[in-house]
């Protein structure tokens, strides 16, 4: 099989997988910070034993690596909890939708710190997802809906997006170090900090939660990442983020079949704004024409 054609079958698979994490912390039934700490447990089991079968426990990791890929395992961290925490208030559809004005944090991140330019597309691009945003924060919740605080569950998914940019910053210095490593550190370090919050002295007590958290760590954080990692060696970049957008296509579909929550109209142009300008700036689309050579020669006369 082509490369290319593995490469997107992983890539597909791996964002569907992702895009069904709010059913599973919904079925869960746990508080969210439980649910981080069990799905960092199980995630760090798996991803030990495929770390050992590939023979990445024998990487010497410098300590400056160490401590870099810690840092970017608090902010993944956070990320999950704030993320998870934003399904019960803003609903699944509407918290995916904002968690991915990712990549305008990333440009802001890249214009603050690393002096990148913001070009005319790249702003346009922000524009819109910021009017896709209002659009949404404005939006009342339908009739059915029964989050507990939509304004904050938006917030909460804003915050997710921040932190997982701050992850993806750090995780860019660790350039050169297996990814299925780093994965492992990060979910280590996600034990050690939810541990002396966890409820660890009253764990779930029926079977269907636990399967829930084990599907959690197993399938969406070890077995994604591997899928995910293939696909990234195998794919190019365009490729790559044309794909990511399964995840929230597979997020709000099912929030709606599962879970019945409708989006009101103004809501669903929100989240396409979003969606629309989150895939422009990845993919590279601009709304300009550029000058021909021809044409900036006659402009200069």
């Amino acid at each position: 099989m082509d490369n290319t054609v593995r490469g997107t079958i992983e890539m597909t698979a791996a964002m569907a997988i992702l895009g069904t994490i709010g059913w599973f912390v919904v079925l869960s039934g746990q508080p969210v910070l439980d649910v981080v700490f069990w799905r960092c447990a199980f995630g760090a089991m798996t991803l030990m034993v495929i770390c050992a079968a590939l023979g990445l426990l024998r990487h010497a990791l410098s300590l400056r690596i160490m401590t870099m890929a810690a840092l970017g395992g608090a902010a993944i961290v956070i990320n999950w909890l704030l993320l998870f925490g934003s399904f019960s208030r803003a609903s699944i559809s509407i918290a995916t939708a904002v968690y991915n004005t990712q990549p305008f944090m990333l440009v802001a991140f890249g214009a603050l710190f690393f002096s990148e330019r913001l070009t005319l597309a790249k702003l346009t691009w922000l524009g819109i997802a910021f009017a896709g945003m209002v659009l949404i924060v404005q939006a009342k919740p339908d009739a059915g809906y029964g989050g507990t605080n939509y304004f904050l569950g938006i917030l909460m998914a804003l915050g997710a997006a921040f932190f997982w940019a701050v992850a993806a910053i750090v995780t860019k210095k660790l350039k050169g170090t297996p990814p299925q490593l780093i994965a492992l550190i990060q979910v280590s370090v996600g034990i050690v900090m939810l541990a002396p919050f966890a409820n660890l002295a009253h764990p779930p007590a029926d079977a269907r939660s636990w399967i829930m958290l084990a599907i959690l760590g197993i399938v969406h954080t070890g077995l994604m990442y591997i899928l995910m990692y293939g696909a990234i060696q195998k794919l190019p970049t365009y490729l790559q983020g044309s794909l990511s957008f399964i995840y929230p296509v597979v997020a709000i579909l099912g929030d709606i079949v599962a879970f019945g929550h409708r989006l009101q109209a103004v809501q669903i142009v929100g989240a396409l704004a979003i969606l629309i300008a989150a895939a422009g700036m990845n993919l590279g689309w601009s709304l300009w024409k550029s000058k021909t050579p021809g044409q900036a020669v006659e402009a200069s006369r």
